[in-house]
């Protein structure tokens, strides 16, 4: 397998950790999000969007957008389970995930980022803005777990409810928010930390890694 990616980015980060979690190995290539090197036409050419990440199977099989990617991942490798079999659980899980990888990672991404400052905010407002989106986000995430038995966002394993988890709050962290104010967050932190699978997939241990 080949994973496009860029070692900042939450939702490549996301993919990483699952594939870790399955034991698969796989060939990173990174595109450097500030060069713009993903709206190269090469790339353009796998990922119309110009989005990191994009998985390619080896069979000629090309996957985008990380849930998208996970979900695959989770039905053709599905040792360990990242959803729980229970259609009710499974749903709440997936709502989680949703939560940051659907409506906070979006709002505050590079992209959304250098359009602000293409309409002019000054980067104190643009910081301001991506701070907001982070703490809304992890505010109502920590409501959704907040009588889920821990350690991890549902239950006793991982699932992707702490892939998403786990990268926002160290987007978070970089835009200033005191996340002391989510402590079932960082609980199921502080359990998936302990994980190779998680550590192996931050974003300081990547290769392309500035």
């Amino acid at each position: 397998m080949k994973l496009h990616g860029y070692f900042r980015s939450s939702a490549a980060y996301r993919v990483r950790i699952a594939l870790n979690l399955k034991g698969l190995s796989t060939e990173h290539l990174p595109h450097h999000l500030r060069k713009g090197e993903q709206i190269a036409p090469a790339y353009l050419a796998i990922n119309p969007q110009g989005l990191v990440p994009t998985l390619e199977d080896g069979t000629g099989v090309v996957l985008t957008q990380s849930l998208a990617i996970i979900e695959w991942l989770d039905e053709t490798h599905p040792n360990p389970p990242l959803l729980p079999k229970d259609p009710l659980r499974r749903a709440k899980v997936r709502a989680f995930a949703m939560a940051l990888a659907c409506d906070t990672h979006p709002v505050q991404n590079l992209k959304v980022l250098a359009r602000l400052r293409q309409l002019g905010l000054p980067e104190e407002k643009v910081t301001e803005w991506a701070a907001w989106a982070n703490r809304e986000g992890l505010s109502a995430c920590e409501t959704l777990v907040a009588g889920e038995a821990g350690p991890f966002c549902f239950g006793d394993k991982p699932t992707v409810a702490d892939l998403c988890l786990i990268p926002q709050l160290g987007n978070a962290r970089r835009f200033g928010v005191d996340v002391a104010a989510f402590p079932r967050l960082l609980e199921a932190e502080a359990a998936a930390k302990q994980m190779k699978a998680f550590a192996d997939a931050a974003p300081d241990r990547q290769p392309d890694a500035e």
